[in-house]
Order: structure tokens, then C-alpha cells, then sequence
């Protein structure tokens, strides 16, 4: 995929208008308005930020400009469903919109369709292979990553080969301002979606209606992954009052979600 052209779309990409922050604040204000020249100024001047993403499917033999179409149409969702009042930067709540809108044009368009298992499979194998070499200084054989997230090295190699091009986690997807958003930041677990992002933040904010310990727990158990049994090991009490403390965590939550 050639991105050296500086025109792409007709736009030419040398000259587009880099916003700061005041003018983006003050743009998105009108917009919440229904100021719709406001709108068009802050989609041109966030389309650097499709560019950015695009380079993440440098391998693709997708066409750019088909890319950068499908991109501008994620960055525009971005800005239609985007909530100011949450403190979270723009971009921070537009690469995973303009990733999955892309992601999805791919995926439609390609004759050969590799299963979701497939995929949560190898992902799995990748941040494996990133937590073992960090813990123990080498790169992981097959066999200790199998180990590590108890799956046969075969499917492993078979999962990895489907999905054709496995990346570090660490690398870059997108810079703004220092606050750089990797690889990792995007794929966790089949839980982690961009469709379920905004839900994530309403989570982040349940949590934080618990205690410390059933916090803790809460953590341990669904996002660490731990059994009962385990958790109830690491922090020195017996599992029947993980069971209590985490039924009534998940209520306080569930209760705060649905208010």
C-alpha cells in the first residue's frame, strides 16, 4: 500500500490544518450547537489523525485512499457520538472508532475470513510473548508460551500463520502531543472492544463505587482472571468470603450501571 503521495482523496495532505487544543474546544462547542461549518472544520482538522491510523495497515494491499475514505468515516462517527463531559482526550475516543470502522472494511472484503477463536488465539500467543520476554529477559519458545496460556503450541503456530502479520504490542499506532497509543492499548482480551469501549469507561466509573478489598477482588477475578480459590490465596481469606464480597461488588456495580 503506497501512502508516499501526498494527495490522497483529492486532499492534498501537506497542507491540512493542524488544530490546538482552545481551537478544538471551541469548535466542539459549536458543534454541540448543530454549527455545522464548525463540524467541517473539526473533521478536516482531525483528518492527520486518519492519516496516523492508516499507517497501522501499511501491509494491506488495500487501496489508500479506499482506507483513508473508510478512516474519515470512523473519525466522523467519532465526532457525531463523542461525549465532551467525560474526560477523555478526542483522540483518546477516536482511534478505536477509526481502527474498528477500517477493521471492519477488511474484514468484509476479504474472501478469506478468519475466525474470531482464531484470532482471540493468537492475540493471547502475542501478549504472552510480550509478558514472558519482559519477565525473563529472552524471547519464549513455543513451547513456553503454550504453557503460559494453556493452548497446544499447534494451534498456536496455526492461529499466528491466520492471521498472517502478528506485531509487538509496544508498537505505535498514533502520537498527539506525547501521549503516544500502542498496539496494546487496543487488543486485551475478546472483552475489549472498540464497540464496547464507551461501556468500559461507564465500568471504570462502577468500580469506583466499591472498597479497596472488593475492588481488588473485582479486579483479580474478572480482569486478571483469577479463580476464587486463587484470588482468595493472594490476599488472605477463605474463598466462601471472595464469593460474599464479590456478589455484593458486582450488585453495587450493577446497581450504579442501571440507575
Amino acid at each position: 500500500m503506497a501512502q508516499g503521495k501526498v494527495e490522497i482523496c483529492g486532499v492534498n495532505t501537506s497542507k491540512l490544518p493542524l488544530l490546538k487544543n482552545a481551537e478544538k474546544e471551541e469548535l466542539f462547542s459549536k458543534i454541540e450547537e448543530g454549527d455545522k461549518e464548525a463540524r467541517e472544520q473539526y473533521i478536516e482538522g482531525n483528518l492527520r489523525l486518519v492519516l496516523s491510523v492508516i499507517k497501522r495497515f501499511s501491509s494491506s494491499n488495500e487501496n489508500v485512499d479506499d482506507l483513508f475514505q473508510i478512516g474519515c468515516i470512523g473519525l466522523i462517527k467519532a465526532i457525531d457520538n463523542f461525549d465532551s463531559t467525560l474526560n477523555v482526550k478526542f483522540s483518546t475516543y477516536a482511534v478505536p472508532m477509526i481502527i474498528g470502522e477500517i477493521r471492519r472494511f477488511l474484514r468484509d472484503n476479504n474472501s478469506i475470513r478468519v475466525s474470531r477463536s482464531l484470532k482471540d488465539t493468537a492475540y493471547k500467543a502475542i501478549y504472552a510473548k510480550e509478558n514472558l520476554t519482559r519477565r525473563n529477559l529472552k524471547e519464549p519458545t513455543i513451547n513456553e508460551i503454550a504453557t503460559e496460556i494453556g493452548i497446544s503450541k499447534e494451534d498456536i503456530v496455526y492461529a499466528l500463520d491466520a492471521i498472517q502479520n502478528p506485531m509487538s504490542l509496544y508498537e505505535p499506532i498514533y502520537t498527539d502531543g506525547g501521549d503516544t497509543l500502542y498496539v496494546m492499548d487496543q487488543i486485551s482480551d475478546k472483552k475489549n472492544k472498540e464497540e464496547t469501549w464507551v461501556e468500559h469507561l461507564s465500568l471504570s466509573e462502577a468500580m469506583k463505587r466499591l472498597g479497596d478489598r472488593e475492588h481488588e477482588i473485582i479486579t483479580l477475578r474478572f480482569f486478571e482472571g483469577k479463580t476464587q480459590m486463587e484470588v482468595a490465596d493472594m490476599i488472605g481469606i477463605s474463598q466462601a468470603q471472595v464469593s460474599r464480597l464479590e456478589k455484593n461488588a458486582l450488585r453495587v456495580m450493577k446497581n450504579y450501571l442501571t440507575a
